[in-house]
């Protein structure tokens, strides 16, 4: 790698995910398990969901140190339905155990056309994307979620009792762009509070509220308190739904049972995912597929924009077009991201 390269931070997806691998490694985990979640790491990286991607590397490995997550987890499996599983990832890293549970999940729908896997025992999984794209390249639609640390209070409460817990959604398509929808519950995250707080900016009235459940615009008070459910108690009322499938129906803990990860850092989180997924190959060709898929972006596409500078676009449509950007001019994740993954694949003793 070049002097250049090291300096901007830009690499190839092979390099970055042989760097995560390593990094991996170094933290316990033997290749095969690293090579898995690099894997859905550096899809995050492509999708430029550089938060949830191999910049994780550093919090997962402050957690593996301690032991707060298992380097080597006996991941383990049942079929208690014709097209239901429960996966149990012993504390594994998230992306690992995501990544077992959905490939599980495209085995039992390919055989039946319809599979279920609920995990429990598991950790921060990543975004969902990655794993509604591999699906989708797969020729599965899917439902993923899962759920989190509580950061949300109910609708009307004052306290942080449910947490910020992604679904997604994907909808393959054999000759173009798959359907990519992945969103958390809340209206913005945390992350664009403190950013905000850092640049003394004020921050919109329905991202959060204070700690008494006040809507603010202050970012200090609204990182004191909680973050506001997308469309209000209908977003409050999917949060909990999301929390129900990954956590409840799962068997992992849910709502307050699930250990925080700042507080508790060294504790198991036992968060819980699910993965549904359908074989659509069953319901047609790829052709029909395709062709229906194809009409349906047009339809979308070919509303006039309000904006001439912002024409419509279809969920996912930026993500996979800057994939494809990224797989072939490189990845540019920053000399600060790249100083940190090569420090955790060389570490001192």
């Amino acid at each position: 790698m070049t002097q250049s390269t090291t300096t901007q931070g830009m690499v190839s997806k092979a390099q970055l995910t042989e760097l995560t691998i390593e990094a991996l490694c170094a933290l316990g985990l033997d290749r095969a398990d690293a090579t898995d979640t690099a894997t859905i790491l550096v899809l995050a990286d492509l999708f430029g969901l550089r938060t949830h991607g191999t910049s994780r590397i550093e919090s997962y490995g402050s957690r593996l140190r301690i032991g707060g997550i298992n380097p080597k987890p006996s991941i383990s499996s049942e079929q208690v339905g014709p097209a239901l599983h429960r996966l149990d990832g012993d504390n594994g890293i998230g992306p690992l155990v995501g990544f077992r549970a959905l490939d599980l999940a495209m085995t039992a729908a390919r055989e039946h056309g319809i599979a279920c896997v609920f995990v429990r025992g598991s950790n921060h999984f990543g975004p969902v994307s990655p794993y509604s794209y591999l699906a989708a390249m797969n020729g599965f639609a899917s439902i993923i979620g899962s759920n989190a640390t509580t950061t949300i209070a109910p609708w009307g409460g004052t306290d942080a009792r449910l947490g910020n817990s992604p679904v997604g959604f994907g909808v393959p398509n054999p000759e173009g762009h798959p359907f990519i929808l992945d969103m958390a519950i809340s209206v913005a995250a945390r992350a664009k509070i403190r950013n905000a707080l850092k640049r003394g900016e004020p921050i919109p009235g329905d991202w959060a509220t204070d700690a008494q459940g006040k809507p603010t615009t202050d970012p200090k008070a609204a990182l004191d308190g909680f973050l506001l459910p997308i469309g209000g108690h209908k977003g409050y009322g999917l949060a909990l739904v999301v929390d129900l499938f990954a956590g409840m129906l799962s068997g992992a803990a849910y709502l307050t049972h699930v250990k925080s990860w700042e507080d508790d850092p060294e504790q198991p989180q036992n968060l819980g995912h699910f993965f549904i997924l359908i074989d659509t190959t069953r319901l047609g060709s790829g052709a029909w597929l395709a062709a229906r898929m194809a009409d349906y972006a047009a339809i979308l596409h070919g509303s006039r924009p309000a904006d001439p500078n912002a024409p419509v676009i279809v969920p996912g449509q930026i993500e996979l077009g800057l994939l494809e950007r990224q797989m072939a001019a490189g990845i540019d994740i920053g000399a600060a991201q790249l100083a940190m993954l090569r420090a955790a694949a060389r570490p001192h003793n």
